[in-house]
């Protein structure tokens, strides 16, 4: 009898469902396809959704529902492009090595994954689509390492001179909080295509002049890949910024934006947020150390290594010199140099290698320490404090025109990788 009336019951249903008012259903549709893949509507939409959540997170005016669209689709397709080649090029992020990231992430946060999961979940966001999008992140940075970041070489005659411009200026000791604005110029670009960017450029700044938020102009108009952080590049140094912009930034306040700047690359359109000093003077705390290492190998036990440096610490009891011992069993490149390490600054080795060294009266010999590298013997020759401010200073000024030129050469190239593949957009195909 019930087994009857169920299925007199889903007749009557499908008889009457015609005449039922249906509900709204979204239809999916190619928004664009980029080599042989598609993406559809949907996929755009959950995009913007997450995209939105940021913005609104830092506070940043959302731009009109279609422009929004239209540069989460810009953004989505790059991505796609460099994924892509990725994957041609044999670069791949399991899920085992996911797993300890989003691990890492969730520690970062004081939370274990299931916690982390659930935090997601109360802000809407799709666990899953948040996993694939940081597999997706890592794959980036991964072809970017390799393809940009890794073939950027800085030289010294470089440093140098940002050395001197930066006394010039007496600027060595600032930094800058700036955001910006791009309108890129195409490859081969006609008169009228640049014309066109001009116009645009000029009809961006005049909205900002009449006082439009800057991060909502910029999430609208800019080409950059940090538009839709409103353009936000974060504090740099002086030698991380270009010098077309810094001339710029030099003449503003904190709050005031530049006009309209060209460059071979596009029109730019810089904000400067705010501006700080460094610290001038850096005095650290170094040791002159010299250490003997026996490395622990396929070949060579933990157990036979330690042996061996528990034979060497005996020789030296016996009054053999360190520097000899070093050059016979050291498997370290300073054995040569009997050990010896130079000045030691904190953080500079491992930190059993420190915690054992820092213990260490000037003269004396340290016991057998294991590291990652095998076992140690460490004797500290002499302590000083220093003043690092000029080594500080190279390495931060090398650091930062490598950054520069690693943030300028990527977006050329991803542009270039654009232009190579098939791309066809669809958005508008209403």
């Amino acid at each position: 009898m019930t087994q009857k009336l169920f299925r007199s019951t889903l007749l009557t249903a499908l008889l009457l469902a015609p005449s039922l008012q249906a509900a709204p259903v979204t239809v999916d549709r190619v928004v664009a396809v980029v080599n042989k893949q598609a993406i559809t509507y949907n996929e755009l939409k959950e995009r913007v959704k997450s995209v939105s959540r940021q913005m609104n997170a830092q506070k940043i005016p959302l731009p009109e529902e279609t422009v929004l669209e239209n540069q989460v689709l810009e953004r989505v397709v790059n991505e796609q492009v460099l994924l892509q080649l990725a994957q041609d090029t044999g670069i791949r992020v399991d899920d085992v090595q996911l797993d300890r990231m989003l691990e890492r992430i969730a520690q970062q946060n004081n939370m274990t994954v299931p916690q982390f999961r659930q935090a997601l979940s109360k802000d809407g966001i799709d666990f899953r689509q948040f996993r694939e999008e940081i597999r997706n992140e890592v794959i980036i940075s991964r072809l970017r390492d390799r393809e940009v970041d890794n073939k950027v070489t800085v030289s010294d005659a470089e440093i140098e001179n940002q050395m001197k411009l930066q006394d010039t200026q007496k600027e060595s000791a600032q930094e800058y909080q700036i955001a910006h604005i791009l309108l890129q110029i195409p490859e081969n670009a006609t008169p009228e295509q640049i014309a066109q960017l001009r116009d645009k450029a000029d009809k961006a700044a005049a909205e900002i002049n009449k006082g439009a938020n800057f991060a909502q102009v910029a999430a609208s108009y800019s080409e950059s890949p940090d538009a839709l952080q409103g353009g936000d590049l974060g504090w740099r140094p002086s030698g991380r910024i270009p010098g077309l912009f810094l001339e710029q930034v030099e003449k503003l306040k904190s709050g005031e934006v530049s006009p309209v700047i060209k460059s071979a690359k596009g029109f730019h359109i810089v904000k400067l947020i705010d501006k700080r000093k460094k610290e001038e003077q850096v005095v650290v705390a170094q040791t002159h150390a010299e250490h003997i290492l026996v490395r622990t190998t396929e070949v060579v036990s933990e157990q036979d290594a330690k042996q061996l440096i528990e034979r060497v610490q005996d020789r030296l009891r016996q009054g053999a010199a360190f520097e000899d011992m070093a050059r016979q069993y050291s498997e370290d490149g300073s054995a040569t140099k009997g050990g010896d390490l130079g000045w030691i600054n904190p953080g500079d080795t491992v930190p059993e290698f420190e915690q054992a060294m820092d213990t260490l009266e000037p003269g004396q010999v340290s016991a057998p320490v294991k590291t990652q590298f095998g076992w140690h013997l460490i004797k500290v020759l002499e302590r000083r404090n220093q003043d690092v401010s000029a080594d500080r200073l190279r390495n931060s000024i090398r650091q930062a025109i490598r950054a520069r030129k690693a943030d300028e050469n990527f977006v050329d190239w991803a542009r270039q990788q654009r232009d190579r593949a098939y791309v066809e957009i669809k958005l508008e195909d209403r």
